[in-house]
């Protein structure tokens, strides 16, 4: 078990210097941060952000005698920028994860890593942490920004709300990027990898839309499928065992797929 985990190890710092050495990394994460902050102003800021909706709504209070609608704006504000980063990393997860085996397939470096001692599974989780925990230090940046936001809120925010919201985030991210490293061990073009990735995801995000037309329990199985219908369940601040569940199967279902392809490229070796 200890050789293992120091397997695991040595992928996830290969991996992830190999992340914080790459320019392409850094315009990557350049572009988030610009989208991410463009989205944080204008959701608190713009013409038709919270902060200016609950002044008119005061305003118009005051001019007509009514009492204006109460909004929860810290609230509102947590979940309405999470949902935006969903969005966001529709697009961005693809292209961080597109390099992960797709690289190694097109330098040569991938037949040696199939035949080494290392186990497949240690290299796909080692992998995965490595990437995963470079996306965690693009969000760092943000998360200081929403901590600054809600210092200032009174009554002040329940901590349950935005913990559940990143934890559904951390965890959104985790899916996409196992089954996008999944793909990227299937072929050495990283472009075709992004590609397929966007494809897969956007099947599961609105896969309860199709299963509206399936009538019966197996339509209701299938809706329970959708990536997009958890991940609102929890930047909403609302617990749900099953959320927690359909990531993690997401999660281990990429690394066990990608260790079968693996696995089957090293018996197409020998």
């Amino acid at each position: 078990m200890g050789i293992v985990i120091a397997n695991i190890i040595a992928i996830y710092r290969r991996e992830l210097q190999s992340y914080f050495i790459s320019p392409l990394a850094y315009g990557i994460a350049s572009v988030f941060w610009f989208l991410a902050g463009l989205f944080f102003v204008m959701i608190l800021l713009g013409p038709e952000g919270i902060l200016v909706t609950v002044s008119s709504y005061d305003l118009q209070g005051q001019q007509f005698g009514v009492q204006p609608p109460i909004i929860d704006v810290p609230y509102e504000f947590v979940r309405a920028f999470l949902d935006r980063m969903g969005w966001l990393m529709l697009f961005i997860l693809p292209i961080l994860s597109m390099g992960l085996y797709a690289e190694e397939r097109k330098r040569g470096t991938l037949e040696l890593l199939a035949t080494s001692p290392v186990t497949n599974w240690a290299v796909a989780v080692g992998k995965l942490l490595g990437v995963l925990t470079f996306f965690v230090t693009m969000i760092l940046p943000l998360l200081g920004f929403e901590a600054i936001a809600l210092s200032s809120s009174n009554p002040p925010i329940s901590p349950t709300i935005p913990l559940l919201g990143h934890l559904g985030l951390l965890l959104f991210a985790a899916a996409i990027l196992s089954l996008g490293m999944f793909i990227s061990s299937l072929t050495d073009s990283t472009i075709l990898s992004a590609v397929l990735t966007f494809g897969v995801v956007i099947l599961l995000l609105f896969i309860d839309l199709i299963a509206k037309s399936i009538p019966g329990p197996i339509g209701e199985a299938v809706s329970h499928l959708s990536l997009l219908k958890h991940y609102n369940t929890l930047i909403q601040g609302i617990f749900d065992t099953s959320a927690l569940i359909l990531f993690a199967s997401y999660i281990i279902l990429g690394i066990f797929l990608t260790a079968q392809s693996i696995d089957a490229l090293r018996f197409q070796r020998q």
